[in-house]
């Protein structure tokens, strides 16, 4: 993996992370706290720990794959996982910034399936580079599913 791809990867992952983060403070607001939550719904604590781990895989799988498509000649393929990619974190920021600062929690269940499905594409993409890094990027998906299920509850709760 070239230092450089990784350098951009972990970037645009860290750009993610601090952007979504700036709407995720309203987590701790009154407004949240008295959203009806399902039984499911896992611990606050929970999240700081999930998230810089997936973030650091998907930066981490995301430069190897992209690097791996190049050495084989794959241009086309490396620059499609590139734009899957930065699709994928426009949509991993908005999601945060749909639920808690415009409190659109229909609309934000929504974006939570759209990212599921564009993260199970990433995962896609990258086991046809290499299935090791696809394994290792298949938590992502899964965590986008469990939060699609826990975002459509919580709207259903909140009607």
């Amino acid at each position: 993996m070239r230092s450089s791809t990784l350098a951009k990867t972990a970037a645009a992952a860290l750009t993610t992370a601090v952007v979504g983060g700036l709407a995720s403070k309203d987590s701790q607001s009154l407004w949240y706290a008295r959203l009806r939550k399902p039984t499911f719904q896992p611990p606050r604590q929970a999240f700081p720990i999930v998230w810089p781990i997936l973030y650091t895989d998907i930066a981490a799988v995301s430069a190897s794959t992209i690097d791996t498509f190049a050495e084989r000649g794959h241009e086309q393929k490396a620059a499609a996982y590139t734009r899957a990619l930065a699709a994928n974190l426009v949509l991993n920021a908005s999601w945060s910034w749909l639920f808690f600062n415009r409190r659109r929690l229909g609309t934000s269940a929504v974006a939570a399936a759209v990212l599921a499905a564009s993260s199970a594409d990433l995962t896609r993409r990258a086991a046809e580079a290499n299935p090791a890094a696809g394994a290792v990027l298949a938590p992502y998906p899964l965590w986008c599913a469990f939060a699609t299920a826990l975002s459509t509850r919580i709207w259903q709760l909140n009607r």
